[in-house]
């Protein structure tokens, strides 16, 4: 079929993509033998090519844009809060049998409540977000806790096993590796910490907004078709 022209997809009332996203259990493995199945909210939304695999939990009305990768196939098990985002791109993975503990259990992946992770960044177990944090573009957490409020810029690394105490803001393109360097860091600038609300809020409203426009025109199959 050749490619159709342009004026075909103006003022079309619903989505002409079919709507698939893959979840499903981990695969058996040595290490992982026991499949275990996602347990997500229905009132979070699941964007078109992601992947969510594993023993992740996923909260009231969160938002997994495009792209999304979330592989409780070595690392588990993964939690993510009630109204996150995870934008397109973000990766999430952990290592076999490293774990930070929250609330008395034990997780591979800790994500609070109203995080943001920011496009294209990686959130790498053992790891912890605490409520209200920002994941900026591309940045990485690996092997860290990140305390509630923290702002972590773009392209910024924090690693080997450090705990950013709340609100304590990374800045571009830093790498946070020594427990030195996160008990230096200054509090989170104005401006800073009203993007990252505003980030928040804007996501927030996703979930709703998108089910809506794809749930629309959904047949039995579960995809939207125009």
């Amino acid at each position: 079929m050749g490619e159709l022209p342009l004026h075909y997809f103006r003022n079309v009332p619903t989505p002409v993509n079919q709507y698939s996203f893959f979840v499903g259990a981990n695969p058996p493995t040595s290490f992982n033998p026991d499949p275990r199945y996602p347990t997500i909210q229905s009132t979070s939304f699941l964007s078109p090519f992601s992947f969510i695999v594993g023993d992740v939990t996923i909260g009231n009305q969160t938002f997994i844009g495009p792209f999304v990768s979330v592989r409780a196939d070595e690392g588990t098990p993964f939690y993510i809060g009630n109204e996150s985002n995870l934008q397109d791109g973000v990766i999430l993975h952990g290592l076999r049998d490293r774990h930070f503990e929250v609330g008395g259990k034990k997780y591979s992946v800790y994500i609070g409540d109203k995080v943001s992770c920011a496009h294209g960044s990686l959130i790498h177990g053992p790891a912890v977000l605490e409520d209200n944090t920002f994941v900026g573009f591309n940045a990485i957490v690996y092997n860290a806790w990140v305390g509630e409020g923290a702002f972590i810029s773009t392209g910024a690394t924090v690693t080997n096993g450090v705990k950013i105490k709340a609100n304590s803001f990374v800045p571009p393109n830093a790498t946070i590796d020594t427990q030195a360097k996160a008990d230096s860091l200054a509090p989170v600038p104005t401006t800073e910490a009203d993007f990252a609300k505003a980030v928040q809020r804007v996501n927030a409203e996703f979930p709703p907004a998108y089910s809506l426009y794809f749930g629309k025109n959904r047949c039995s199959c579960g995809l939207a078709c125009g």
